[in-house]
């Protein structure tokens, strides 16, 4: 029998309450991982309440002292790094590579986190009166949820969980159901790096209950969520009528530009990359190529014959460059919008089907390139969360910059040109939250804002300072020590008259 997976309330791990179990199933050789609790809204609601009891006394630590908790998570992450890499390859499918790189993410978030202990940054300002100071502070809010996917199961939480609790929050974590083990396993670090009980628990359990239960508690005053644009506007609504605080990381339908004038060797390796890493499977995965027209054959001959050469297979093994999608579901889910893209006039250059690397066992799919795609085809408008890549071809900069920005989303963008006024010009165009030069879609660091703009979130940011936004509320001292009634704004003409 497999292990129990269960939720960790109030520093203790506990079965869910409903008595009920689900698997976690390897996507590569669709083994068991895990037995997982499949937890309710009374799971969640003592989860509520023991972070909320926990918030009494942890809002009073000193920052710098939390931060030495979070300096105490990175270094228990470093030195699990392997286990849980490799257990992120049979949880949800990423090559062993990505997996050790999404739990350095986490490493590099925690020692940045902790050193926002012994900063945490407010202002002073000059004030109107006389025998006056005035400054702005960051507050807790108290008890915060925190829903992430499966595509970075250790990344994303380190992304929502480190900056809400070094501010002072307390945490109740639902993660993925398909990666509900490694969710298990990260909060298993911070119980070991010695965070006080109820400071941060975790749920495990269908997003279905366990998520709208969290989203709509009414102790829960902050739900930070990372998924599907569908799920978090609905549940933004939900959160948004109970005066909840809410910050959405959602879809994303990302491009590279590929200039004439463009390193080709260098964009093809950054293409590829962007579009076939993690299977497709990234919010900043690139969907989208848009090629001027001057280097369209040299550039999509390159891809071909790169893309053709990808190795598919198990991730732990280390030359194997592409994994699994992550469920069947998934798989079926991207075949369809190949058939569309088919349909629609797209010619399909290589891919479009199922892939056999393990003899009938896994969800694989061939990498997939599309050519002659038109900025109006569903395939070039929607996300496929896999890995498929259309090539759309453009006369000039202008038309691809129009191009890029005429999506839903607003995520992340990417131009090669060796024209360094073509890349600002880019720079100051592209309507997207990241920007990239001479490089791919994806790889954001921790120390700057991820996000995006229109259907990519609601305008707050993960990562980096501003990440602290979303699990602070700013309050403004006022200290006068005048010894008499000041009153701004109405007094001001009188005390200039008085000086």
């Amino acid at each position: 029998m497999a292990e129990l997976v269960k939720n960790y309330i109030g520093g203790e791990w506990l079965a869910a309450r409903t008595g009920e179990t689900f698997q976690s199933i390897n996507p590569a050789t669709e083994e068991v991982v895990a037995d997982v609790a499949r937890s309710g809204a009374d799971d969640v609601n003592a989860a509520v309440q023991a972070a909320k009891a926990a918030y009494k006394n942890w809002r009073l630590t000193p920052a710098p002292r939390r931060g030495e908790i979070l300096y105490r998570v990175g270094q228990l992450l470093m030195e699990r790094k392997e286990d849980l890499a490799r257990l992120m390859v049979q949880e949800m499918g990423k090559v062993i590579a990505e997996a050790r790189g999404d739990v350095q993410e986490a490493i590099d978030m925690a020692f940045f986190m902790g050193g926002e202990g012994r900063r945490l940054l407010g202002y002073t300002a000059p004030v109107e009166m006389p025998n006056k100071f005035g400054m702005a502070l960051r507050d807790s809010v108290g008890v915060v949820g925190l829903i992430t996917p499966w595509n970075f199961p250790i990344a994303i939480p380190s992304w929502k969980s480190l900056p809400a609790l070094i501010a002072g929050n307390c945490v109740v974590f639902k993660p993925a159901s398909d990666t509900p083990k490694l969710g298990a396993e990260f909060v298993r670090v911070f119980q070991d790096a010695g965070l006080p009980p109820g400071v941060m628990n975790i749920i495990v359990g269908p997003g279905g209950s366990v998520g709208n239960a969290l989203a709509t508690h009414p102790d829960v005053r902050v739900v930070s969520f990372t998924g599907s644009t569908e799920v978090g506007y609905r549940m933004y609504a939900q959160a948004a009528q109970l005066g909840k605080k809410v910050s959405l990381e959602l879809g994303g339908k990302n491009a590279i530009i590929v200039m004439d004038d463009a390193n080709l060797e260098l964009a093809v390796e950054a293409i590829t990359w962007s579009a076939f890493g993690t299977t497709g499977q990234r919010c900043t995965a690139t969907s989208r190529l848009i090629v001027q027209k001057g280097v369209h054959r040299e550039l999509v001959d390159a891809l071909y014959e790169k893309t053709k050469s990808l190795k598919l297979g198990y991730g732990l093994d280390e030359s194997v460059q592409v994994g699994p999608v992550v469920s069947r579901s998934a798989r079926e889910g991207i075949h369809e919008y190949v058939e569309i893209g088919k349909n629609e006039g797209a010619t399909l250059l290589t891919g479009g089907g199922f892939a056999d690397p393990l003899d009938g066992k896994g969800f694989f799919y061939l990498p997939t390139l599309f050519d002659n795609v038109t900025p109006d085809m569903r395939i070039a408008r929607e996300e496929i969360f896999g890995p498929v890549l259309s090539i759309i071809e453009v006369e000039t900069l202008d038309e691809a910059v129009e191009v890029n920005n005429q999506v839903a989303y607003g995520l992340s963008s990417s131009i090669f040109t060796e024209n360094v006024n073509a890349a600002f010009r880019a720079i100051r165009d592209l309507s997207t939250g990241i920007v990239y030069i001479n490089h791919g879609t994806t790889g954001a660091e921790i120390q700057f804002p991820f996000g995006g703009t229109r259907g990519t979130g609601n305008g707050m940011r993960e990562a980096g300072q501003t990440a602290l936004d979303s699990f602070t509320e700013w309050k403004a001292v006022y200290v006068d020590y005048s010894g008499r009634l000041q009153r701004a704004q109405i007094d001001t003409e009188t005390i200039l008259k008085d000086q």
